[in-house]
């Protein structure tokens, strides 16, 4: 089963401990972070429980289709903090108790002074089939 693992600038439920933004990391700590997930996605490729992964920039928009021969509509220039996705991870794992163990450990990777940042992430499962409508 695949699962999609959001971590998010900011957001889910209270934060634990003083979040410091990774804009004011040390180059230090932004190379520590970049290679802890690299290592955990080297980890899950070794087990063959990972698929793809990516970050994200800050920046972006949402966008949404405004009639036919009409400009799209945007709101922004771009989205709320809260609402950006700072990057994801796609896991194929075996259950949804193995997801949520990943995401777990996923979620202590090194901030700021090399502490875990106790992140909030996101677990998502992949829609396999279409969702029944009853009437």
């Amino acid at each position: 089963m695949k699962y999609l693992l959001l971590k998010h600038y900011r957001g889910g439920p209270t934060p634990v401990g003083d979040w410091i933004p990774m804009d004011r990391w040390t180059p230090q700590e932004i190379d520590a972070h970049v290679q802890f997930m690299r290592d955990f996605a080297n980890r899950l490729e070794e087990s063959g429980e990972f698929v793809d992964s990516q970050a994200l920039a800050p920046e972006g928009t949402f966008v949404r289709y405004d009639g036919e021969s009409r400009p799209p509509v945007t709101d922004g220039p771009f989205a709320e903090t809260k609402d950006l996705i700072a990057g994801w991870m796609v896991i194929d794992v075996e259950s949804w108790d193995r997801a949520v163990e990943l995401a777990g450990q996923l979620s202590a990777a090194p901030g700021a002074g090399g502490e875990p940042i106790f992140e909030w992430l996101e677990v998502r499962p992949f829609l396999t089939e279409p969702p029944t409508v009853t009437e």
